[in-house]
């Protein structure tokens, strides 16, 4: 299993989830191709972070001399978890303040050759 990850990153998970949820069991080929065209911003957040557990997946593979295709790989572990929330005040009338709550998210995505795909 191939790992990477984005801890603090500046979207609410909320947000996030909506994009991972659409990539999470696919090939890799498969979620870059929709994360490319994908209408939201957390889109290229989660992009970056599967080139980047490709990226390891190469490296390991070619350190260890691990029998594994890069075209197997698919999307086996894609989560979103919350993050410490940023708290500021903003000026409302009459002297007083109101609250922003400016979330923060740990995206985690895992990669693992396709079993199936290695047997045919």
């Amino acid at each position: 299993m191939f790992t990477a990850s984005h801890k603090y990153a500046r979207i609410s998970p909320r947000k996030a989830r909506f994009v991972v949820d659409q990539i999470r069991g696919v090939s890799i080929q498969e979620a870059l191709r929709t994360l490319k065209f994908h209408p939201r911003r957390a889109a290229s957040f989660v992009e970056k972070i599967v080139r980047s557990a490709i990226a390891n997946a190469e490296h390991l593979i070619t350190e260890k001399h691990l029998e594994v295709n890069l075209d197997s790989l698919f999307v086996s572990e894609a989560r979103v978890d919350e993050g410490p929330t940023i708290k500021r005040w903003r000026p409302r009338s009459r002297g007083m303040a109101h609250p922003v709550k400016n979330r923060t998210s740990h995206i985690s995505i895992a990669l693992a050759p396709d079993n199936a795909a290695e047997t045919d």
